[in-house]
């Protein structure tokens, strides 16, 4: 068993501004980011895609003392693409202590930024991040 969309090609896809994902074939469900097996119907037959990159900002948080490889404050948001995945993400050109509760409903694009490697890593990463319309 492979994995269809291994870390390493979403990655080199964001990359090339492209959001790749997955489609089951069996539900029709779409997955992002990739996983090995269907969340829905644990199937395995699924499909590479590219997505759109866009969607709505369901929820947010603030996070004043962030991880290694960020600085803060650091505005994270969970949203939902225009396909249906749920992703995280870091929101960009904004003054994380501006945004209001009107971030909740406001439309986003995702970029990515890069993580470099520490001392806890595997090696070089990718966070998603959204810059809202």
């Amino acid at each position: 068993m492979e994995y269809k969309l291994t870390y390493n090609a979403y990655r080199d896809g964001l990359k090339e501004g492209k959001l790749l994902g997955l489609k089951c074939n069996q539900c029709r469900t779409f997955i992002c980011p990739p996983r090995k097996v269907c969340p829905e119907c644990q199937s395995e037959n699924m499909d590479i895609i590219e997505l759109s990159g866009k969607g709505e900002i369901l929820t947010f948080t603030v996070i004043y003392v962030p991880p290694k490889g960020f600085e803060g404050p650091l505005a994270v948001a969970t949203g939902k693409l225009d396909e249906g995945p749920w992703v995280v993400g870091n929101i960009e050109g904004v003054d994380p202590k501006s945004l209001t509760m009107d971030t909740i409903g406001r439309r986003f694009t995702v970029g990515y930024k890069e993580i470099p490697a520490d001392d806890i890593s595997g090696g070089e990463r990718v966070a998603l991040t959204f810059k809202l319309a």
